[in-house]
């Protein structure tokens, strides 16, 4: 025998006892106050269980416990002992053939659904991979963040419903500077590129949201930035994000579509550009740079009007030491003499 104890009502149920029958009208208390249908009845090791059918949408639903509704004490299924109401066979019949309809195409629209988010993340993990650099320790992401906080209850909080990726970083170190940089490449997030002390938040304490960069947590954009252990734990965990419709927005081109060098057919006339160490990590490029500007942004510079050459001020554009190569096979047609 088994039996449910429902405290406030301070009632025990014994759910070894049929309380209902098919085709029996019951009524949802405290909820939407639908009505419903018993559309079968089975019985385990737990007693009695009641399929029931909503007479207003048709979903299905169980229920272990359906009480008189001469007893009725808070919210749950109730049924009039007084003067129980039946549907016909027909009539339950049709009820039940429109639930199974509702509940297959319930199921095509899901399954649909998951075979549509399947092929963005393909499409996602196709691109990351041509452009996730191998050596990639972090990913900067803007997220749009919606409040959902009930200040009657004393909830406070809120639900990411986008996120975009903005771009890759080589290092772990929390750095306001470089989510402001990223920023400015989505137009949703631009204004946070521009410095402002207030939008700097460090809350690396229990509770805390850690290191973000906007006005408001709760509600608007923020920046951020997430580790990674390797280039395919980035991949897999932002995949559905770069496959969905303005899901990236890091100014880099895939690598398999940039060509190994420029053939000097190609080359633009009368532009010459030259490299040179700029420090024991840095190569950088001045010269002609302007018309080449996209494809100095594709191979991951960055542009300076006050870098240092020759002992004078001068326009250029950095990379990391590790580019260098890519860089100068890239740039081969332009080099000076």
């Amino acid at each position: 025998m088994s039996k449910v104890f429902l405290l406030g009502a301070n009632v025990e149920i014994d759910t070894e006892i049929k309380t209902v029958g098919i085709g029996q009208i019951i009524r949802m208390e405290g909820y939407e106050y639908d009505n419903y249908v018993v559309a079968d009845i089975t019985h385990n090791s737990y007693g009695y269980s009641y399929c029931l059918i909503n007479l207003r949408t048709y979903e299905y639903v169980t229920a272990e416990t359906i009480r008189p509704l001469s007893q009725k004490f808070g919210i749950g299924f109730y049924y009039d002992d007084t003067a129980p109401q039946f549907i016909g066979t027909d009539e339950l019949r049709a009820v039940i053939h429109k639930a199974e309809e509702i509940a297959d195409a319930e199921i095509l629209r899901k399954e649909q659904k998951r075979e549509e988010q399947q092929r963005t993340k393909q499409r996602g993990m196709e691109m990351l991979r041509r452009i996730t650099p191998a050596d990639v320790q972090a990913v900067i992401v803007a997220e749009l963040h919606e409040d959902d906080s009930d200040p009657i209850t004393d909830y406070f909080g809120c639900r990411n419903v986008r996120t975009v990726i903005l771009d890759f970083s080589y290092k772990t170190r929390e750095d306001f500077a470089e989510m402001r940089c990223a920023a400015a490449h989505f137009p949703d997030t631009a204004y946070l590129a521009e410095y402002n002390r207030e939008y700097e938040h460090r809350e690396k304490y229990s509770m805390g949201h850690g290191y973000w960069l906007g006005e408001n947590y709760y509600s608007g954009w923020i920046i951020r930035k997430e580790g990674c252990s390797n280039a395919e734990s980035l991949i897999d965990r932002y995949a559905y994000t770069a496959g969905c419709k303005g899901g990236i927005y890091v100014p880099e081109v895939p690598q398999t579509a940039m060509p190994e060098h420029l053939p000097a057919d190609a080359a633009p006339q009368n532009i010459t550009v030259e490299i040179i160490d700029y420090s024991e990590k840095a190569i950088a490029v001045f010269g002609d740079t302007k018309p080449l500007k996209e494809i100095l942004r594709s191979l991951g510079g960055r542009f300076s009007p006050r870098l240092q050459n020759n002992g004078q001020t001068a326009a250029g554009w950095v990379f990391p030491k590790r580019n260098e190569q890519k860089v100068r096979q890239t740039l081969a047609s332009y080099l000076a003499a």
